[in-house]
């Protein structure tokens, strides 16, 4: 039809259009009323597959986008929305695709964007169910993306951003011991399948009577190794800590090898993965995490490396050492990393916390980007977070904005 209007100044236009074909694997079937200046209307059956992109005649008009990746995991009812998703960004109907996702769910898909209702994340300190929910949540997450690493099909340079209001620096209420139980229960969920783990906190950074590290990491080092880890003789994870659960700091010299002597006899079992928890650079000389970071992952090779609340950004400095010079390099590496697993809440401005309006998620490392909107029940007795905005890249905050305003 675009080919026709070319040539009829743009006599053909499509009235309506109906879904009257779904499947997986064949595409969408359309039936369309086509009005033509002058004549009869027509109906015509289109089809197209869901991995299309626009035709050359309306590329000037739609923007393209990579296809969906395979899994053969996925149920069919999210494989298939989620494809209509990308196809609804590449008309520029990006609303609606918050309304397949809850389609999805409603539909019996393995629930995609559901996130538990009743959470009350306003309220300060958390309830304990909240918390375990959060922990186990990032925890299938990174084990998840561990394997698929193993597989090849997953990059070893993992992001787990977790911001709820116990998790989040700069609030008031952030609580040191909310992110170290998440990692204990990471920890404990790769070390139950005999991986063995590296917890890693940035020791001082500086020159002189500038050394010094983060407030946020303050104590962290010696509080993770106090923690219960149930560790004991006689407890659930008896001779855990130490064989396969293991403390250090952010370098090259704390990424272990595997060591055999000269029978052939394992001496040093290996790291298997790294979680570093929070690490940042410090204002000052000598007081950019790059450096050290960018040597234990070249270290640890092909192993998985998984930042936990990183801050990458550069820091005021003498002789500028986070300045201009090297800058692009430390920016390509901080995007190196890929998300595994997200949640951050939003709000209503930079400056004010509470209330909620609710969250960006990607919950594990095979789920799209999502934007959700808290919501009251209509009898005041509950609030659930709905699914508004759904693609393969993070919302940008005016897309959100525009989803919440729908």
């Amino acid at each position: 039809m675009a080919q026709a209007n070319t040539w009829s100044g743009g006599s053909f236009v499509i009235a309506e259009a109906s879904i009257v074909g779904l499947d997986q694997r064949s595409g969408v079937a359309l039936e369309v009323l086509v009005k033509r200046r002058g004549k009869e209307d027509v109906k015509e059956m289109v089809e197209f597959d869901l991995n299309a992109i626009p035709v050359p005649e309306r590329k000037r008009y739609y923007g393209d986008l990579p296809p969906v990746p395979e899994d053969t995991e996925r149920t069919v009812i999210d494989d298939v929305v989620r494809r209509m998703n990308r196809l609804c960004w590449i008309v520029g109907q990006p609303t609606v695709t918050g309304k397949l996702i809850q389609l999805a769910i409603q539909m019996g898909g393995a629930g995609v964007g559901n996130l538990r209702e009743n959470m009350y994340l306003n309220q300060v300190p958390h309830n304990r169910y909240v918390r375990d929910y959060f922990y186990e949540q990032a925890a299938l997450a990174v084990h998840d993306a561990v394997v698929l690493c193993s597989e090849g099909k997953c990059i070893n340079r993992m992001l787990i951003t977790s911001q709820f209001p116990e998790m989040n620096p700069s609030m008031d209420s952030y609580r040191i011991g909310t992110i170290l139980e998440m990692v204990r229960t990471i920890g404990i969920k790769l070390a139950e399948e005999n991986l063995r783990v590296r917890i890693c906190v940035q020791g001082s950074m500086g020159v002189g009577i500038f050394t010094g590290m983060p407030k946020q990491l303050n104590g962290v080092s010696k509080i993770i190794q106090m923690m219960d880890w149930q560790s004991g003789e006689g407890e659930l994870n008896e001779g855990m800590v130490g064989d396969y659960i293991r403390f250090g700091a952010v370098g090259p010299e704390h990424v272990l090898n595997e060591e055999k002597d000269k029978d052939d006899n394992v001496v040093q079992y290996q790291d298997d993965v790294f979680i570093l928890i929070a690490p940042q650079s410090m204002v000052g000389t000598d007081s950019s995490i790059m450096p050290l970071l960018q040597g234990m992952v070249e270290a640890a090779g092909n192993r998985p490396v998984i930042l936990m609340n990183p801050d990458l950004t550069d820091k005021v400095s003498a002789a500028g050492q986070q300045s201009v010079r090297g800058r692009q390099q430390r920016i390509d590496f901080a995007e190196s990393f890929q998300t595994v697993y997200h949640f951050q809440n939003i709000y209503i401005s930079g400056t004010s916390y509470f209330p909620i309006l609710g969250a960006i998620t990607k919950l594990h490392p095979k789920e799209p980007w999502l934007a959700h909107q808290r919501r009251d029940y209509a009898d005041g007795e509950g609030e659930i977070y709905v699914p508004v905005l759904a693609g393969e890249v993070i919302p940008k905050g005016e897309e959100i904005l525009d989803a919440f305003d729908r």
